[in-house]
């Protein structure tokens, strides 16, 4: 056994063991160590404590120090110039012409080096650009060039999910992850919905792999042709997180049905032929308990609906009852409404069917014809005009309208017209209106096309 802190620098995820040389260091504080680089200032992310000889990598690096409030200015100092040096290169490359991405830019601690991070679709020559730099810095130069998935993970992003990357908070490193993966986890092979921000396939399709793989081997393959308690048929769909298969039975395939597992009786994995197999009996099916709440009670979802029938029913009887005795009473005794349409009814000597109406707009006989309706409108006029105050019964005379039918008031005044013409103008109007309620009520023409006929 070995004793061993874990230490992570700037912008990475993996840690690195390195010998604390009897010093107690905690978790979060700040670490001067050696590397192969030379000294570089890093973060411990686990204390002291004690590893199996062959997880580590020798020689290990020994801690040279607890980082005091010197070394952090220098950081600061390396921080500022590091913006310096990436603005000095990007001027560079244009004024070269290369066809390179600059990304980011690491300064050593000691200050003696200088890091360039750069992507280009193929190989650069970029001597004459270090010369540059290196007569501008006085330092060590080095560029190196990177991938897209090392890009994203620099500079950090959210991804579809609406988290970090995952590479930028704990993936130590990058795992191959292929097409195949997709597929096996059935997702769509659309391109933008498997990728990442980098262009390359997403990093967690590599997660469940393993379980989907797993689940792969006790499931059976599609096409298959089983036996399920319905009779036999084909396997069309499988659903290999909930352990199910859709099936298209022989006697029903337009109606495919889904069935888990252990119902089913694979006859032959895979496609082929049906001849020469012999069809079992149809397997049970697998019946699921209700499983009991944490606290011991099991859960009745039948309740709320029973109870919810129950209160329907007893606020439904309470409405019934009272329909019932308004249909008695109104059998018992007729209304004030309907005695003045049965005396208008044998007046004209004929009868009709109580609650007939007009199939145009519904203006029959009812409320006993019109003398009945006449009287009930004035009626409730003159309860609306009781309760209105004194001051607003008598509005006065109303103005007279240009080509209005409306009634003058009795103090208004009649306009003035010639003799003979006042007469003769209201017949005109009168027979018109009256071979206009015949069309308008929907009883035909019988009246109007009395008043029409010349005398």
């Amino acid at each position: 056994m070995t004793e061993v802190i874990s230490v992570r620098f700037r912008g990475g995820c993996k840690a690195y063991f390195f010998d604390p040389q009897g010093i107690s260091v905690q978790e979060g504080d700040e670490v001067v160590v050696e590397t192969a680089q030379g000294a570089e200032f890093g973060t411990c992310v686990r204390g002291n404590h004690m590893v199996e000889d062959h997880a580590v990598i020798q020689p290990l690096r020994p801690m040279h120090r607890l980082a005091n409030e010197e070394d952090r200015k220098t950081v600061e100092r390396n921080t500022r110039r590091e913006k310096e040096a990436f603005a000095i290169c990007e001027e560079k490359i244009a004024a070269h012409g290369l066809e390179m991405k600059l990304v980011d830019v690491e300064c050593g601690f000691e200050g003696n080096k200088i890091l360039f991070f750069f992507t280009a679709d193929g190989r650069v020559d970029f001597r004459e650009l270090v010369k540059d730099l290196a007569s501008v810095f006085h330092a060590r130069i080095e560029l190196r060039q990177i991938g897209v998935r090392d890009e994203a993970k620099m500079l950090g992003g959210l991804g579809i999910c609406g988290q970090p990357f995952c590479c930028k908070r704990f993936l130590d490193e990058f795992q191959p992850v292929s097409i195949k993966m997709a597929k096996t986890q059935n997702l769509s092979l659309n391109p933008t919905k498997i990728s990442g921000s980098c262009g390359r396939l997403m990093c967690c399709l590599k997660y469940e792999q393993h379980a989907y793989e797993d689940a792969q081997t006790r499931m059976p393959k599609n096409d298959s042709f089983v036996q399920t308690p319905d009779g036999p048929g084909n396997i069309s769909a499988i659903n290999l997180v909930k352990e199910t298969v859709t099936v298209r039975l022989d006697d029903a395939p337009e109606a495919p049905k889904t069935y888990q597992v252990g119902e089913i009786i694979v006859l032959r994995n895979g496609k082929g032929s049906r001849d020469g197999i012999d069809i079992p009996a149809r397997p049970a099916r697998i019946i699921t308990e209700a499983e009991p709440e944490p606290f011991g009670m099991e859960t009745d979802f039948s309740a709320p609906a029973a109870a919810a029938s129950q209160h329907a029913a007893e606020t439904s009887a309470p409405r019934r009852e009272r329909s019932a005795h308004k249909a008695a009473a109104s059998q018992s005794a007729p209304s004030a409404k309907e005695a003045p349409a049965k005396e208008a009814e044998s007046s004209r000597g004929g009868e009709k069917p109580q609650g007939r109406r007009s199939h145009r707009g519904g203006r029959g006989r009812r409320n006993g014809g019109e003398e009945g309706k006449h009287r009930i409108s004035s009626e409730k006029s003159a309860e609306k005009a009781a309760k209105q105050p004194a001051s607003s019964r008598d509005p006065g005379p109303r103005p007279l309208r240009f080509a209005s039918s409306i009634p003058l008031a009795k103090n208004a005044a009649s306009p003035v017209a010639p003799d003979g013409a006042d007469a003769k103008d209201s017949g005109e109007r009168k027979n018109r209106r009256r071979g206009r309620r015949p069309f308008r009520r929907g009883r035909g023409g019988a009246k109007g096309g009395d008043s029409a006929k010349p005398s």
